[in-house]
């Protein structure tokens, strides 16, 4: 890109520094370059001139030639507005202002022709168009034709006269002055390959196309782009990481996997679990590093998996660790783990930031001395304090809750890096998974374990409360526990919460002889886990929760999922909360409580929780209803990067040839040292030194 592009916006026609400071604060553009590439969000044809005889309530917006016949006031103080009475020969319609009424007034003229666009609206048997865009028409040459952009704008912009009229006028003083600046970012080779726009040829047609096919063909060029770079950046990391990290040999299967596999399977593994068993083993065994992805459905068996890669890590000499993200979550694994092993003489230990300092520090010399083989915990695993004698595999569960840092950080627990599996109960849609996890291997347990029964979802409108209290009981009645799950959003905290309590009570009141337990965020964590315990041991046989319980509670007991309010959660976390449910043999409900008054989208997401048990169908029709936000939870913060263009949802066969483009050139040149490439290696650089957290992929 050449020096103009990198010029401060506040030099550009009709800027200045004013306007600059609230393009910098409000929309991210500090220079010219920027400007180019914030993309209007949608265009309007200004192609086709209506008779105003033509309009009807249907229309979005219109364009219309003709003249103002008279001016006319209407109202008075607040209420006065200013109404143009415009005609084109075939009727009349209102062209009307609220505010500037006298600008307007002395701006447009009687009788002078104007091409007016804007949106029209019925009054009765009249239509209006309020705050119309009114030009002068001269002739054909002088009015707009063709795709007119549409850029967004915050209210701060607005009040500064930042329109997107505005923006579009701006943009066209830039393309004047940028005539041969903009230099290609893709090599020749690449724009051949993909049959490509020139970049200069695409910026100029998405901001000001003059036809739909050429608007599509320079949104392919872009969309291209950004997805390639990062699916090469992805692919480059991976790489260096594996040409650099050499990975620890596990050749050898002994005593301790052998005696677990013949004494003390639970049952018998699934082809699923075999396979990627397999899979893993090879890894394992190749010398490189291996850095792999487990995905799994809630109650597909992933725990079991990981604990026999341990042992094979234990039997070729080397520790393992497992990492969880939530205290409940590790002193479960903890606990599984530990009674799957019992008589092997495996020692296994558990570290979170609630164990005593006299346990901290033994576990801390074990750890040195090699007598501790299996360490389980949470964030407490990566501080400094905690060092390894051998640790040769590390498993991260709910692996997206951990932050890329923090993954890292446990290679450096050994002088060579340990293999690294991360597992996750949230199944990825594929584009997702080739981008936020486009540096790992991914591997799938796509079945459950045998004699596990689908769980029926039953839809329930919130004033018909009788029948499901009827059945609930029915399921108290036969030994069973259930989980009523209330919506915990952070803006409306104290309202979710009051709901929780009067909930609670009402729970009571209806349930009289049995015991109750309640869970929520603002308890300590101790009281939290004494109450989850409570639960697990049969205690109490209702827990009334927010949705601290969605991940990190195993009660094979638990029949009945009540999710209240359900219309309020995404659908990924409904998937998740069902899986509460379901994990013994007996036949589990989740019911999804809503009221009757629903959006079609909300009513779209229920009837998919009713019809399909499958996380990947669902996690792919969430990705399309809400988009590449954050699958797990209720705030949509987003995929760790910007897209400025391109969407993983609707461009997903883009990524994938993109991928496959980027994969190419990686494996005939993996080190971009032929001149034609040595482009991408500058791209590359300049990406990663932006502001729009490109550097944190992988």
């Amino acid at each position: 890109m050449s020096d103009f592009l990198r010029t401060d916006i506040k030099y550009l026609t009709g800027v200045g520094p004013k306007r600059a400071e609230i393009f910098n604060k409000e929309i991210d553009v500090f220079t010219v370059e920027d400007l180019l590439y914030y993309f209007p969000y949608k265009y309007i044809d200004r192609s086709r001139i209506y008779f105003i005889h033509e309009i009807d309530g249907n229309m979005p917006y219109i364009q219309l030639k003709g003249w103002i016949t008279a001016f006319e006031t209407v109202g008075e103080g607040r209420n006065k507005r200013l109404v143009a009475h415009f005609t084109d020969g075939t009727g009349f319609i209102d062209l009307v202002w609220f505010q500037g009424v006298k600008f307007m007034q002395d701006k447009y003229k009687t009788h002078s022709p104007y091409i007016v666009f804007g949106k029209p609206t019925r009054f009765g048997d009249k239509f209006n168009i309020a705050h119309p865009e009114i030009d002068p028409y001269i002739d054909e040459n002088s009015r707009n034709v063709g795709l007119e952009p549409h850029y967004n704008t915050t209210e701060k912009m607005k009040k500064h006269y930042l329109n997107s009229k505005a923006i579009q006028k701006i943009m066209a003083g830039a393309f004047k002055s940028i005539l041969g600046s903009i230099s290609e970012t893709l090599p020749d080779t690449v724009i051949q390959k993909a049959k490509l726009m020139p970049l200069k040829d695409a910026l100029r047609n998405v901001h000001f196309p003059e036809n739909p096919q050429i608007l599509r063909d320079a949104q392919y060029r872009l969309k291209f782009e950004e997805l390639f770079y990062i699916q090469l950046n992805i692919l480059k990391y991976t790489s260096e990481r594996k040409s650099k990290l050499k990975g620890i040999v596990f050749t050898h299967v002994g005593e301790y996997l052998n005696r677990f596999y013949t004494d003390k399977l639970p049952f018998e593994l699934t082809g699923a679990q075999k396979r990627i068993i397999k899979e893993i083993r090879v890894d394992m065994a190749t010398g490189e590093q291996m850095n792999r992805l487990l995905q799994g459905d809630v109650g597909s068996g992933k725990t079991l998996v990981a604990l026999m890669l341990m042992l094979i890590a234990l039997d070729n000499g080397y520790q393992a660790a497992l990492m969880a993200p939530t205290e409940i979550l590790a002193t479960q694994h903890y606990q599984t783990i530990s009674e799957l092993l019992e008589g092997l003489n495996v020692n296994v230990e558990l570290l979170t930031g609630s164990t005593k300092k006299a346990d901290r520090e033994r576990i801390h010399n074990n750890l040195l001395t090699g007598d501790l083989q299996i360490l389980i915990g949470t964030h407490a695993l990566i501080e400094d304090t905690v060092q390894f004698s051998n640790l040769g595999l590390v498993i991260i569960d709910e692996q997206h809750r951990f932050g890329v840092a923090q993954r890292a950080k446990l290679w450096t627990k050994n002088h060579q890096p340990p293999h690294i599996l991360v597992m996750t109960a949230t199944p990825i849609p594929r584009t997702l998974a080739m981008t936020v996890y486009g540096d790992l291997d991914v591997s799938v347990i796509d079945e459950l374990p045998p004699g596990r029964k689908p769980i029926q979802t039953i839809h329930q409108f919130d004033k018909k409360r009788g029948a499901m209290y009827q059945s609930i009981r029915k399921q108290l009645q036969e030994g069973r526990q259930v989980y009523i799950v209330y919506p915990l959003i952070e803006e409306s905290e104290k309202i979710d919460l009051k709901n929780l309590e009067e909930g609670y009570k009402h729970i009571m009141e209806v349930f009289p002889e049995y015991k109750i337990s309640k869970v929520h965020g603002k308890m300590k964590p101790k009281e939290k886990d004494a109450e989850m315990q409570r639960f697990l041991r049969n205690e109490t046989q209702i827990m009334v929760a927010t949705t601290v319980i969605e991940v990190g509670v195993n009660v094979p007991n638990a029949s009945v999922m009540v999710i209240e309010e359900a219309q309020r959660f995404g659908l990924s976390q409904l998937h998740q909360l069902r899986g509460r449910v379901g994990r013994g043999a007996d036949q589990s409900y989740c019911i999804l409580v809503t009221p009757y008054e629903l959006s079609a989208d909300t009513r779209k997401r229920i009837n998919i929780m009713v019809e399909s048990n499958d996380g990947f169908e669902i996690a792919e029709a969430d990705l399309k209803l809400r988009g590449p936000g954050d699958l797990e939870g209720t705030q949509q913060s987003g995929i760790p990067f910007s897209l400025r263009i391109a969407n993983i949802v609707r461009d997903g066969e883009i990524l994938q040839y993109a991928r496959e483009v980027a994969q190419s050139i990686m494996d005939e040149d993996p080190n971009m040292e032929r001149p034609e490439n040595r482009i991408l290696l500058r791209q590359l650089r300049r990406l990663k030194g932006n502001r729009y957290g490109w550097e944190l992929i992988s």
